[in-house]
């Protein structure tokens, strides 16, 4: 609130600007033109010295409100003033300038440490704007890259080509995977984007992780896991044929000084066709193996084209019609949006679905009010994707990971074939295929494409 002082200096300045209009007018009407002129100059410098002792807090905010946006916090204003508003208009001003200060401060200590971060960080860090200049990038990923500075993502070019137009391509929640070959070495990278904003301005944070050392161990995860299951599957094959082999050579091995016709008997030979007979099915069994082993790896590539997502659920539905009535089970489809297209083989993931739909109907045989549900739709990432999930006993933890190995199975009847070749025919589309259980509530196979 302004003092009394204030106020007087405001009514003396209205009062000299009224008494000057008084006299110019007197002055007009006595024709007194060369006083009238200076009391013109009286008025306007009357009236702008006015205005400039009222505008005096306005200069000062702006002044202040300028030197915050310019980062200045040297400005100071005098607390030594006789009018006492102001001199407590400028106290409180140089305050909250000290304490914006010191937020400042905090705030530069704040982004030296979460920078520092950044560089200490074992992952690749990266963000760009639409124009692709580079606005950050920790050493890391300068020295996956071997490439320094990196200012705009051009220079990924002389890096790579194939890198940079997946970089020139990148949409948020994009998720990449690249190998980068030199004179000395192969790297693999996974390249991974999310959008942000920053001053109004649209970036892209990319994070690249070296997953050499992962695939490497999944590689070999995954070739102990195969062994394991071929030697299982060739063992229990060939143990029956070793067993018979050794007991027919046992039947034909001369007995003491028995001549050959005296116990060749015809028990002999019925016991000996028995076992022939069991090796014949055994070899069978383990070419059929064999030929599954060569249909997976001889897998052709999809021939793709756009199929409606309800037409292709429809026909799974018919086509296990009459299984799932065997079973007494129930089987719904749903698709939204309604005119969702695949761009896919349509053999290819047809034969995925029945596999997956043969197996929720197995799985359901004993179970009361079983259901099993196709759903296709897009998620929130806008990828398209198909869900088959049932109610039923679902499927153990200890056995999740080994589903998708080729020839592991746990059915007496079974290949071991179906989902390993299902999972590859999704890599071939460009997709994946992946499972989430919880024990007898459901279990869902997504494909994501």
């Amino acid at each position: 609130m302004a003092s009394r002082n204030f106020y007087f200096q405001l009514i003396l300045r209205v009062l000299l600007i009224a008494a000057t209009s008084v006299l110019m007018a007197i002055s007009f009407v006595n024709q007194w033109y060369l006083t009238m002129g200076l009391l013109v100059l009286m008025l306007v410098a009357q009236t702008y010295s006015l205005i400039a002792f009222i505008n005096s807090t306005n200069r000062k905010i702006a002044y202040f409100f300028d030197a915050i946006k310019n980062e200045d916090f040297t400005l100071r204003f005098p607390e030594k003033v006789s009018i006492k508003s102001f001199k407590e208009l400028n106290r409180s001003l140089n305050r909250v300038n000290g304490l914006i200060q010191e937020v400042h401060l905090q705030l530069q200590i704040r982004e030296q440490y979460y920078q520092q971060i950044l560089k200490q960080a074992n992952i690749g860090i990266m963000t760009f704007n639409k124009k692709g200049h580079i606005l950050f990038s920790n050493p890391t990923l300068e020295k996956l890259l071997n490439y320094k500075p990196l200012n705009h993502i051009k220079q990924l070019s002389q890096v790579d080509q194939g890198l940079y137009e997946i970089f020139a391509k990148l949409e948020p929640f994009d998720r990449e995977l690249v190998q980068l070959t030199n004179e000395r070495e192969k790297t693999h990278l996974a390249v991974k984007a999310t959008s942000m904003s920053l001053d109004k301005q649209s970036l892209l944070l990319v994070t690249v992780q070296d997953i050499h050392k992962e695939l490497d161990e999944k590689e070999t995860d995954s070739w102990i896991r195969l062994i394991r299951v071929l030697n299982h599957e060739i063992m229990n094959t060939i143990t029956p044929i070793t067993s018979i082999s050794e007991s027919i050579l046992k039947y034909y091995q001369p007995q003491d000084d028995m001549e050959p016709s005296e116990y060749i008997t015809e028990d002999l030979i019925k016991n000996t066709a028995k076992g022939l007979r069991v090796i014949q099915e055994q070899g069978s069994n383990l070419m059929d193996f064999v030929l599954s082993y060569r249909s997976f790896l001889n897998l052709p590539p999809p021939d793709k084209s756009l199929v409606p997502a309800q037409k292709l659920l429809d026909k799974v539905k018919t086509l296990m019609d009459q299984q799932s009535q065997e079973n007494k089970v129930s089987i719904e489809t749903r698709t939204e949006p309604e005119n969702l297209e695949l761009f896919i083989d349509e053999k290819q993931i047809l034969q995925i679905l029945i596999n997956l739909c043969k197996n929720a109907l197995q799985s359901l045989e004993d179970k009361e009010k079983g259901a099993v549900r196709i759903v296709s739709g897009i998620n929130g990432m806008g990828k398209k994707y198909i869900e088959v999930s049932d109610n039923g006993p679902g499927i153990p933890q200890d056995l999740i990971d080994e589903i998708f190995v080729p020839f592991f199975t746990t059915k007496t009847g079974g290949t071991g074939i179906g989902l390993s070749l299902s999972k590859q025919i999704m890599h071939l589309h460009g997709g994946n295929l992946q499972v989430r259980s919880v024990p007898h509530k459901e279990t869902a196979f997504l494909l994501t494409f």
